[in-house]
């Protein structure tokens, strides 16, 4: 499984360990990825999704999942987000 935020595109990023005597270590900085479900208004059921804890504050700021996606660019969504994302608009548009 990658660890890659679905909805913000959030990935693993490297850097260096430094010691005090400037010996320098590779080392990953792994994002904060949570396993959530969130409840869709326009579709009416419950949709899981693995997450940064970043990206769920920014859900809950904007309103809730339908609204996340409808302001999200689709290069930054994963296929299952632009998926949603895509029924998310049919429902709204019946």
């Amino acid at each position: 499984m990658a660890r890659r935020c679905e909805l913000t595109g959030k990935g693993v990023m490297t850097g260096n360990n430094v010691s005090h005597a400037l010996n320098r270590t590779r080392r990953r900085f792994l994002p904060n990825l949570c396993d959530v479900t969130l409840l869709s208004e326009a579709l009416d059921r419950p949709v899981k999704l693995r997450v940064s804890a970043a990206a769920l504050r920014t859900v809950e700021h904007r309103g809730g999942l339908d609204a996340f996606l409808m302001k999200a660019k689709d290069v930054e969504l994963s296929d299952r987000a632009l998926g949603i994302k895509k029924e998310i608009r049919a429902a709204l548009a019946s």
